[in-house]
């Protein structure tokens, strides 16, 4: 299979990142060269909500934004906030609310604020029709208990980042959401767990992402410069993900880029 057979869908990249100031161009022509011909660009802040938007009013079809607030930035979630992300999340090129969640590993923010965040942007998703963009890390409990007041509310979410084990993934499969599968998967150390839970994961509801620049697989062949992952890479997280679930890579290129045009309305 080459990269003209496929047509992948990076359905999370932090592609207003400085480290790509300086080749971004070259990055989006790697990635369509490797077959990852659109993108999804993740929106982390107001102002980096602002930049995925207007990244994606550049770029055309190949790009579309979210907006949201992670949670490292929940204490950043005022009034004016959500007045901003409420007016963001009307423009047809953003696509999900979002990257919104609770981060327990890091508490960048306290956690009542992220805990206040997050309801907050569940609630503006269910004045929406478009899904949630989700983040959570050692918080899973608190996660599960706010999203599932407010799950039959939206339209819809992905797990973004999903790096837990069959447990978890079977609790986030029976809210309805999608599993996003990163180069996480490529961890012979940390991945066990998701790659012990993928072997169930439904072919209807995986989406592939590299949450560039974070995460470059860690057995790329060859590895890149800065240690910066790209969406150029998104096809051996695809390879890893298919040899876990005993899947084709075409079988699961199709899917996984079917999955996404459903869940984000994105044109087929």
């Amino acid at each position: 299979m080459n990269a003209r057979t496929i047509d992948l869908i990076d359905i999370g990249v932090n592609l207003t990142h400085d480290s790509f100031d300086r080749d971004r161009d070259e990055v989006l022509a790697r990635a369509a060269n490797a077959g990852v011909r659109r993108m999804i660009v993740t929106g982390t802040t107001v102002a980096a909500s602002r930049q995925a938007l207007e990244l994606a009013r550049q770029r055309g079809s190949r790009i579309r934004a979210t907006a949201g607030v992670h949670p490292h930035h929940a204490s950043e979630v005022d009034a004016a906030a959500r007045e901003a992300l409420g007016e963001l999340v009307r423009e047809p090129e953003v696509v999900a609310v979002g990257e919104c969640g609770l981060d327990y590993f890091r508490d960048f923010s306290p956690r009542d604020a992220q805990r206040d965040a997050f309801a907050a942007q569940l609630d503006l998703a269910a004045g929406t029709d478009k899904p949630v963009f989700l983040h959570q890390r050692d918080a899973h409990d608190d996660f599960v208990a706010i999203l599932r007041d407010r799950i039959d509310t939206l339209a819809g979410g992905v797990a973004h980042c999903f790096t837990g084990g069959p447990d978890e993934m079977q609790e986030y499969l029976a809210m309805g959401l999608h599993i996003g599968i990163t180069g996480w998967i490529c961890d012979e150390r940390r991945g066990r767990a998701l790659q012990a839970a993928v072997r169930d994961l439904p072919l209807d509801r995986v989406l592939l992402e590299t949450d560039a620049p974070y995460l470059v697989p860690r057995d790329l062949p060859i590895k890149p410069r800065g240690r910066r992952n790209e969406p150029a890479f998104l096809r051996h997280v695809l390879d890893a993900t298919a040899r876990c679930m005993n899947r084709d890579p075409a079988e699961l290129a199709a899917a996984a880029t079917a999955n996404t045009e459903r869940l984000f309305g994105l044109p087929v």
